[in-house]
């Protein structure tokens, strides 16, 4: 993921993903839910949903990649750098996110990423 584009590609592939606003920046939604924002401290990341367990996991093996602020400590959301070689990881955790949001409907026949 070289920038908030390729985040925004990635997510839109995925049924019922929709460009928003959170915060008044931009965001990517699915059923009214977050998934992703623009809403970090610094341009050079952005904001991605996760699981609370989950997080503590992608600091402590990627922090080049994952990392959080003192806000967002006991949050279900980690901020993720752009242009780190983890996009295929990103991309996975992008659909993770987009799952636990979407309806049955929306997931159809795809199995849990």
């Amino acid at each position: 993921m070289r920038d908030w584009d390729d985040v925004v590609q990635a997510a839109m592939a995925l049924p019922g993903a929709e460009l928003a606003t959170h915060y008044g920046k931009p965001s990517i939604k699915v059923r009214g839910k977050t998934v992703a924002g623009t809403t970090a401290v610094d341009d050079d990341s952005f904001v991605l949903h996760v699981a609370q367990d989950e997080k503590a996991a992608l600091i402590a093996t990627d922090p080049d990649t994952f990392w959080q602020t003192p806000h967002y400590d006991g949050w279900p959301a980690v901020l993720v750098r752009y242009a780190t070689p983890a996009s295929d990881r990103i991309a996975l955790l992008i659909e993770r996110a987009w799952w636990d949001r979407a309806s049955g409907a929306q997931r159809g026949d795809r199995p849990r990423p």
